[in-house]
């Protein structure tokens, strides 16, 4: 147990295109910024728009028990949905629960300080995960390899006041990821005084650090590009196993992928993938037939 280095490091480190991404936490947004997120960016909403809903046990934090090293945050607070979560209530993995009791799931959470990681996808999320730092996979492995990108960030970063800044280094302590650190305020008039300072490369964009502020000198502000989330699983997938080498394995190992309705699916992603990543899916599958679509759409493009 939690010894699978390469494991994690292969699931959250390769590619561009990651499993997850992280959801800002939604009490802290000011009404400039709630109109600048959008409906898939909300927990929120994905739990009222989910087709079903289920609550099972976080498996970051019982894995973490089996080594005594499991935190005192919710065990059974993980959130599955739609088809996902269908299967896992049909077969007894996780408990159903309607709206108001996922909203009020989310609350916990929010209270508990937890972050809010689910799958990268726009259309029908199927989890979110209420993650802690010092057990979640995910989060342990942007604070491992945060120069890799292993999670996708909210479109947020907190901003700091540094003149009502006190120091007291409550920002610090809730980061689930040690984005924040307390470095010295420069001030001649107050020696020993402290202020924080944030790292943007490690920053999740949660808004955790918000919340902590009794001071009111941390805000969300949106950063400059957004970042691209998947539309759906299957553009997810495809375009990560694109990234990785593996859509040769996606198409041809996976039985399931043999319907002709599946493979229309692919397809209809990879035509719509800049031609960069057009040209690396027709090298993996190597096939005459990719290869004369691809530069058929490249030439009507052209023209």
């Amino acid at each position: 147990l939690n010894v699978e280095e390469d494991f994690v490091k292969n699931l959250f480190t390769i590619g561009e295109t990651q499993l997850g991404r992280v959801f800002v936490h939604e009490p802290v947004l000011s009404n400039e910024n709630a109109v600048h997120v959008l409906d898939y960016e909300r927990a929120s909403e994905v739990i009222r728009s989910a087709a079903h809903m289920g609550v099972g046990t976080c498996y970051c934090r019982h894995k973490m028990m089996h080594v005594n090293r499991a935190c005192d945050n919710p065990m059974e607070i993980c959130m599955t949905f739609n088809t996902t979560g269908a299967s896992l209530i049909r077969h007894g993995f996780a408990r159903q629960v309607d709206v108001a009791e996922g909203l009020d799931l989310l609350d916990q959470a929010y209270d508990s300080g937890l972050v809010q990681f689910g799958e990268n996808v726009r259309e029908r999320v199927n989890f979110i995960c209420n993650c802690c730092g010092c057990c979640c996979e995910a989060l342990i492995a942007a604070r491992r390899f945060a120069n890799l990108n292993p999670v996708h960030t909210s479109n947020f970063l907190p901003e700091i006041d540094e003149r009502s800044c006190t120091g007291c280094g409550k920002c610090v302590t809730i980061c689930p990821v040690e984005a924040m650190t307390l470095v010295s305020a420069n001030d001649p008039k107050h020696p020993k005084r402290k202020k924080a300072l944030l790292n943007s490369n490690v920053c999740l964009g949660c808004g955790l650090c918000v919340r902590a502020c009794t001071e009111k000198s941390l805000a969300l502000e949106s950063i400059p590009q957004r970042v691209i989330t998947p539309l759906n699983g299957v553009h997810k997938s495809v375009v990560m196993a694109i990234e990785r080498g593996k859509l040769q394995h996606l198409i041809f190992d996976n039985q399931v992928l043999f319907s002709h309705r599946a493979l229309a699916a692919v397809l209809g992603v990879i035509l719509k993938l800049p031609p960069v990543k057009q040209i690396m899916a027709s090298r993996q599958i190597k096939s005459r037939y990719m290869e004369t679509l691809v530069r058929h759409l490249e030439s009507t493009q052209v023209i």
